[in-house]
């Protein structure tokens, strides 16, 4: 938000210099980003002065040259040759001196020099409007006033204003500040705690007055709801033309650009007091005026020439043949003023926050109108801001007020009921600020005190303050007008440790963290906010379980998300787009749920593996990420937890083209897989995912309070290899719980370290090779107990799986 100093001065009379003002602006919580010069003329015209013109003959070198000598004032009259038709003696002109910057029509300076123009000195330049940047004309030098003394300032002469614009970042519930009154009224709450006691000046519309009731046009109202308040009066006898020079000033200087009177003064209000407000060319609305809804599907074609399908929820304002625009929006293209507009229907008006805000993001319209409105502006100013309007417009387009201000106010906005405890005051601040002078920064604020008991304040807080409605509030508001520099430091420091379990929430998610940072993991961080389309992809998400955004920022954004799968392959795809090819991620996060019984969360740990398993190297070869991989990263996280006795089960989901679920008991702990290739497709995801969806809360059930520790063996562990003939469809699982079965206390490890398809195998065969690790915690293991174990361990193999040693 840009705000003139100049204009903020027209509010409050502060005669402090720019970067003072921004530093208590700053600390009251209007953070002035920057302060920039601006001036009405690019330069300021300095350098420029009045020039008088002795003598003008023509150049002995050139025909369409004149060599003058011209009086700046000083008593040393100097020659400049000039090229213009029209210079000639005892004109007064613009005169650009040695030294002097001007700028041309690109904007790019150049620095008037003394120099020889076909051997005739000339120091300086006698310029034409458009050289001084004050006009477009370049017919000839520009000729000034007679009167005028000789080195007399150019800048005087046409009142150049130079000026300071302060960049503020605002943030968006300061509503209230959304303009040069709003800014000045936080500046005067400043200044009196400081010390400085000045008088807040509005504009007046006294001299408002109705001069003739010859053009009424009636209003009607179908949804208050939608438009708490509406004003309107008519103007006519307008002539609509250029703004005068005092307004395009104080709208170039906040980057507007000027567009004709009647326009320009509704944007100057609307900057001054930050009440937009619309100007309807009175000869094309038929009959009423009418602010309602239109059916779904109503086209309608905005002023950027863009034809609009409307929602049966968007505010309209129509006349009984159509809508005229899109209320607190954008203005229609066959409705507003032109060149030819003699008579106007002004509008002023407090539309709903909340539908301005759906309207705007519906048709991806942000204005400045609705930039206020979905934020809430002052209903209270309604009327005031009109005629402020009314009075301007017919300040610099003429013409006479035609009709009583219509004012359509059913249900008045009532200020906010709040009330103060002083003890909880102090508490949040941290510092006891006295009675007096919390009542000093209300009163600064607007704010009323309409009770005093020992334990606090009632207070009404103004209507248009829709930020501060709670009494936590109120304090930040007395905190930020005292100055957080003021609170005092106590020297004394005080400080807890929190005695907490291995097992809280935090600890466990830092632990798992740490262990998949260790393996190369980053952690990601996804929108909750997603698509409704995505339940569309899988069976096992439902449409009526979203949990839906009242106020969507997007379509693509107005639901929660049920899974936290699809949000994470829009990470995946983010950086495949970006040549991230070889990914590790992994995401603490919620999922959220509207089910008949209410609505639910539940937390999760995902993980998305893609591409190679580790980054080039001339010493390995390339290796694709796999399943197997995948899974003993999951089997880790359960190790690295303690978690035991866990079994894997067939998955059956249709988010994966082959999966498993990890389970203890009936609890599943975690379903891993490989992502269907139509689901990766439609992020367009080309490359092999893998995804792990783990329950946190079933995680943290099972996470243990207590340490184990296991003594080191003193003896030795024998390995032995068994080569085994089996089925296709039997898995190395089945193997794994057989020998566990079979040897409880001496079989240490089991591990699969090569598998063969292939010629000399009979049909439908497979050939596993397993090494199994034995060990006795309390002696060394005999020849004896190791044949022993592994014949058991051969018999039970042949018995329950029909292997074959080969």
């Amino acid at each position: 938000m840009k705000i003139s100093y100049n204009w903020l001065k027209q509010f409050i009379k502060i005669d402090w210099k720019s970067d003072e003002t921004a530093a208590l602006l700053t600390d009251l919580g209007l953070e002035v980003e920057v302060v920039e010069k601006y001036q009405s003329v690019k330069g300021g015209l300095e350098g420029i002065v009045v020039g008088h013109v002795l003598t003008c003959v023509p150049h002995p070198n050139a025909d369409r040259l004149k060599v003058t000598t011209v009086d700046l004032g000083d008593g040393l009259p100097v020659q400049i040759v000039c090229g213009a038709n029209n210079v000639a003696v005892g004109q007064k002109v613009p005169v650009a001196t040695i030294g002097s910057v001007l700028y041309d029509k690109e904007g790019l300076p150049f620095t008037i020099k003394k120099g020889k123009i076909r051997d005739e000195e000339s120091h300086g330049m006698i310029c034409a409007e458009d050289e001084l940047g004050l006009g477009d004309s370049h017919d000839g030098i520009l000729i000034l006033d007679p009167a005028l003394k000789p080195g007399t300032s150019v800048a005087k002469v046409f009142k150049i204003e130079n000026d300071e614009i302060f960049e503020i970042g605002l943030t968006p519930n300061r509503a209230d500040a959304m303009s040069h009154l709003g800014t000045a009224r936080d500046l005067r709450a400043g200044l009196s705690q400081s010390g400085v006691n000045l008088e807040l000046i509005t504009p007046s519309v006294s001299n408002f007055r109705v001069d003739k009731r010859t053009l009424k046009i009636d209003v009607v109202i179908k949804d208050a709801k939608l438009a708490p308040r509406y004003c309107g009066v008519t103007i006519s006898g307008i002539t609509v033309k250029p703004s005068p020079e005092w307004l395009q000033n104080r709208l170039k200087s906040i980057g507007l650009q000027p567009k004709n009177n009647i326009v320009d003064v509704t944007n100057y209000v609307l900057h001054e007091l930050g009440q937009p407000l619309h100007a309807f060319d009175a000869s094309k609305i038929n009959g009423k005026i009418i602010v309602k809804t239109m059916p779904a599907g109503t086209k309608f074609t905005t002023l950027d020439e863009i034809e609009r399908t409307l929602h049966e929820e968007d505010l309209m304002i129509c006349d009984e043949k159509g809508p005229m625009c899109i209320a607190g929006v954008y203005g229609g293209k066959n409705s507003g003023v032109s060149e030819y507009t003699t008579n106007l229907f002004l509008e002023s008006a407090y539309f709903n926050p909340v539908s301005i805000r759906k309207t705007a993001k519906r048709h991806m319209l942000s204005t400045d109108a609705s930039f206020r409105f979905e934020r809430g502006i002052d209903p209270t100013i309604t009327e005031y801001a009109l005629k402020r309007a009314a009075l301007l417009i017919q300040e610099v387009a003429g013409g006479e007020i035609t009709s009583d201000v219509i004012d359509l106010y059913p249900k008045k906005i009532e200020d906010f009921p709040v009330f103060l405890n002083f003890a909880k005051t102090a508490k949040l601040i941290g510092q006891e600020l006295s009675k007096e002078i919390i009542k000093k920064i209300l009163a600064s604020l607007d704010i009323k005190v309409n009770s005093v008991t020992d334990a606090g304040l009632g207070l009404t807080i103004p209507a248009y303050r829709v930020d501060v409605q709670r009494e936590i509030d109120v304090i930040e508001e007395i905190l930020r007008v005292y100055g957080y520099n003021n609170i005092n430091f106590t020297k004394k420091l005080n400080a807890t440790v929190s005695n907490s379990a291995r097992t809280e929430d935090y600890k466990v998610q830092n632990i798992v963290a740490s262990q998949l940072n260790s393996l190369g993991f980053h952690e990601m961080m996804a929108n909750s906010l997603t698509s409704p389309e995505y339940v569309s992809l899988s069976e096992m998400l439902l449409a009526e379980h979203n949990v839906l955004m009242l106020n969507p920022l997007s379509s693509d954004l107005s639901v929660m998300r049920q899974s936290l799968l699809f949000s994470g392959l829009e990470a995946v795809s983010y950086n495949i787009n970006r040549r991230s090819l070889d990914l590790k991620l992994f995401e603490f996060g919620k999922s959220y749920h509207h089910f008949p019984s209410g609505y639910e969360e539940k937390k999760h740990l995902t993980l998305f593996v893609s591409g190679k398993r580790s980054s080039e190297n001339w010493t390995n070869a390339e290796k694709p990420s796999d399943f197997f991989l995948f899974k003993g990263y999951i089997e880790s996280i359960i190790s690295r937890l303690g978690i035991e006795k866990v079994k894997n089960e067939p998955l059956k989901s249709d988010v994966f083209a082959e999966g498993i679920a990890i389970a203890v008991g009936e609890e599943i702990l975690v379903e891993l897989g490989t992502i269907k290739k139509s689901i990766a497709r439609h992020f367009d995801v080309k490359q092999e995912v893998f995804f792990a969806d783990f329950n946190w809360s079933a995680v943290l059930k099972l996470v243990s309070n207590k340490i184990k520790f296991t003594e080191i063996p003193k003896y030795p562990e024998v390995r032995r290899d068994l080569a085994l003939l089996v089925d296709e469809d039997v898995a190395f699982d089945a193997i794994y719980k057989i020998a566990r079965q079979s040897e409880k206390s001496l079989l240490k490890n089991i591990n699969l370290f090569d598998v063969y398809h292939g010629a000399n195998l009979p049909a439908g065969k497979k050939s596993y090779a397993v090494s199994f690790t034995i060990q006795d915690n309390s002696k060394t293991l005999t020849e004896e107990q190791i044949d022993k174990v592994m014949t058991k361990l051969h018999k039970n193999f042949v018995a329950e799986l029909g292997a074959i040693l080969r």
